[in-house]
C-alpha cells in the first residue's frame, strides 16, 4: 500500500494530512467524530534536526489546543548522519522528539505509531518506539540495527552475528524479529480496513499500556528484560 493508500483507507471521513518532503503533518476526523494529530516521516527521509523539530512542533502546538489521539506514520531511513546534523546537536532533536511524544501521551494524548516501511536507528527511536503502542503493516522493514553496523560496534564478524541472528531476534532485524521482542504491540492487515482496526485499538487504548518488556518475554524474543527492569525496579524502591 502507498501511503496515500493507507491514509485514504484510515481516515474515510477526510483528512488534512499532507507529505512536505518527507514530512507528515496534518490531521484528520474519526468515524467517532473526533480528530486525531497526524505525523510523520514518508518517503524513507533520513531524520534530521529540521525533520525532527518540525514534527515535534506540530506536536507541541496541538498540546493545549486540541485533544484526541495521535498518530505517527513511520517509514524513515535512519537518523540524518550529516556533519551539519551532528555539529547541530543532533541527539537532542531527537531525544526531544521522543520526549514530546511520550509528555503528550501522559497527558491525555494517546499515541500510536504505524510503522508503514522502513525505518532505522535514532529514526526508530524517536518516532514509532516513543508511542506507547506500535503497530507494524505487513511489508514493514524495520532494523534497529542492521548487521554491518553492529558487527562495527561490537567486533564480531558478520558470520558470527548472522548465526546469531537465526536464534536470537535481537541480532536480526525484521518486522517478525521486533514483534518477538515485544516492540512491535501488534500486526494490521491491509487487506482489510485500517479505519476499523485504528477504532478497534482505541477503544482499548485506556487499558493498554507499555507492555513491551513483558510482550518479549510472553513471545519468547527477550526472557530477561521484564526480570531485570522489576529488579531495578524494587532496588530503586528500597533505596528511597
Amino acid at each position: 500500500m502507498t501511503l496515500d493508500d493507507i491514509i485514504a483507507s484510515l481516515f474515510p471521513d477526510g483528512h488534512e494530512v499532507r507529505n512536505d518532503k518527507g514530512v507528515i503533518l496534518g490531521s484528520a476526523r474519526l468515524r467517532t467524530g473526533g480528530g486525531m494529530l497526524v505525523l510523520g516521516v514518508a518517503d524513507r527521509t533520513p531524520l534530521g534536526v529540521d525533520e525532527a523539530i518540525k514534527l515535534s512542533g506540530h506536536v507541541l502546538e496541538s498540546i493545549g489546543r486540541d485533544s484526541g489521539p495521535i498518530l505517527v506514520l513511520v517509514d524513515s531511513d535512519s537518523q540524518r548522519m550529516s556533519k551539519r546534523d551532528e555539529l547541530l546537536g543532533l541527539n537532542e532533536f531527537l531525544a526531544h522528539l521522543a520526549k514530546v511524544l511520550i509528555h503528550a501521551d501522559t497527558h491525555g494524548r494517546p499515541t500510536i505509531g504505524l510503522l508503514y516501511g522502513h525505518s532505522a536507528a535514532g529514526a526508530l527511536l524517536a518516532t514509532g518506539l516513543a508511542t506507547r503502542v506500535l503497530v507494524g503493516l505487513p511489508g514493514a522493514d524495520p532494523a534497529v540495527m542492521d548487521l554491518p553496523s553492529m558487527a562495527k560496534v561490537t567486533k564480531l564478524s558478520m558470520e558470527a552475528l548472522q548465526e546469531k541472528a537465526r536464534s536470537t531476534p535481537v541480532f536480526a532485524p525484521g518486522l517478525s524479529n521486533l514483534a518477538q521482542m515485544g516492540a512491535v504491540h501488534m500486526m494490521w492487515s491491509n487487506a482489510s480496513s485500517l479505519a476499523d482496526q485504528l477504532e478497534a485499538l482505541l477503544a482499548d487504548m485506556p487499558a493498554v499500556h507499555d507492555r513491551r518488556d513483558a510482550l518479549g518475554k510472553e513471545r519468547g524474543g527477550r526472557l530477561k528484560a521484564t526480570e531485570i527492569a522489576e529488579r531495578v525496579h524494587d532496588l530503586a524502591l528500597q533505596a528511597q
